[in-house]
């Protein structure tokens, strides 16, 4: 009988072997993402690059005998800035809270407690922080969170070894996940459609320096804004021509040793 591959992902488990393989409490990876604006060039489905990296952790970890599955992805992230392009689904805030508490539970109330959520989107981090906090005071469970665009965006300047080059490129619908997405899926990137750098845009008057902030002598001051006032074609603050599938090998193969080395540490402290 041919040998049977592997499998990594919670999704692809028979019961029976369920039954089997998670008696022991092995490390649940949730990855978390969005469906929204990515520039006119990326895939708006960002939660295939946050899929594909907690699988390549989780992989890692198994290479170190630790036993790790990945839970099925959440595609859709918790509304912000984007309910105004076309494409794009959202959830509400309430309602991401409730489905991430229901999908935690589930995995504790079957004895999993080593869960940790590898996020894609800014929309979902209030999110995840609020119903974590929530079951560690009612369930004495702590649950991490990887912010995977945050600790990208910190590692730019020394991948691409251009300082300049790194902070020009950053933003929404750049760097860093334009790159990892040209890494990880470039079939569906298209690199002929990376538009120049955006002008800087206005609301009331009013330089805007961020998502949902303007500046006004000096200070930042908060508005109830969408992406199409926000950036141009969903590109804000970034060279998305600046972005590389070299940068985004490099960057994912960096995020895939951080998480591994994160998942041995907490498995290390008794998580």
């Amino acid at each position: 009988m041919k040998h049977a591959p592997e499998k990594i992902c919670l999704a692809e488990l028979t019961a029976e072997e369920a039954r089997t393989a998670l008696a022991a409490n092995p490390v649940i990876i949730l990855p978390l993402g969005s469906q929204e604006d990515q520039g006119p060039h990326s895939p708006m489905g960002d939660y295939l690059c946050a899929d594909a990296i907690a699988r390549r952790v989780a992989q890692a970890a198994r290479a170190r005998g630790i036993g790790a599955y990945v839970a099925p992805v959440l595609p859709y992230g918790g509304a912000d800035y984007f309910g105004s392009v076309i494409g794009g689904i959202a959830l509400e805030q309430a309602t991401l809270r409730a489905v991430l508490t229901d999908m935690m539970s589930c995995l504790l109330r079957h004895g999993l407690t080593r869960i940790i959520v590898f996020n894609g989107h800014g929309g979902n981090a209030q999110a995840v922080h609020d119903v974590t906090l929530s079951l560690r005071h009612r369930q004495g469970v702590v649950i991490p969170c990887v912010y995977l665009w945050s600790i990208a965006s910190a590692m730019l300047a020394d991948v691409m070894g251009d300082a300049d080059a790194a902070q020009r490129s950053a933003g929404h619908g750049g760097n860093p996940l334009s790159s990892v997405a040209m890494a990880l899926f470039p079939d569906l990137v298209r690199p002929d459609l990376r538009p120049a750098p955006a002008k800087a845009r206005e609301f009331m008057g009013l330089p805007i320096n961020g998502f949902a902030t303007a500046q006004f002598e000096g200070a930042s001051i908060n508005f109830p804004l969408e992406i199409d006032e926000i950036a141009t074609k969903g590109v804000a603050q970034a060279d998305p021509r600046l972005c590389s599938a070299a940068t985004g090998q490099a960057l994912v193969e960096r995020l895939t040793t951080l998480g591994a080395d994160l998942v041995a540490h907490l498995v290390k402290e008794n998580w």
